[in-house]
């Protein structure tokens, strides 16, 4: 073994030999690239297609609202098609009042039924959509 070998498996530094000296060659090291890649609404879908607590929590929020306007509509309906019985029950003059020849209660409950239904049906997928709409754009809505 030569005196360099020794000193370099003692773990002492080698000496150079005396002459012109060249700098060592910079070694660049990286522990993280600074830059992100994805935004916020990359995160945010690969939370959702990911299944975790945070996409879990934004499709519950989801569900939540769509809970809510159904049961909103529910009552509305409920209210407006089971109180008529009720209106007659209670009144009943009211129920004893002809139009066109035809009593009130089958006016009411049997043809304006139909287009009330109809106009809630309505009102529930619109506002349905706008809450799926307002879900999407809260996912793909830019970082600030």
């Amino acid at each position: 073994m030569t005196a360099a070998e020794e000193s370099q498996a003692a773990g002492r530094p080698v000496e150079a030999a005396p002459g012109p000296r060249t700098p060592p060659q910079r070694t660049r090291i990286v522990l993280a690239e600074v830059s992100r890649t994805g935004n916020r609404a990359d995160r945010t879908r690969s939370e959702l297609a990911q299944q975790t607590r945070v996409g879990e929590t934004l499709v519950q929020g989801l569900m939540r609202a769509q809970l809510s306007l159904a049961l909103r509509l529910s009552l509305l309906v409920l209210i407006g098609l089971g109180g008529l019985p009720w209106l007659f029950a209670i009144a009943p003059t009211v129920g004893r009042v002809t139009m066109f020849g035809v009593n009130l209660p089958w006016l009411l409950l049997g043809v304006a039924a139909f287009p009330f239904l109809i106009v809630v049906g309505w009102a529930y997928v619109r506002l349905a959509e706008r809450n799926e709409q307002d879900f999407v754009d809260l996912v793909q809505r830019p970082e600030r």
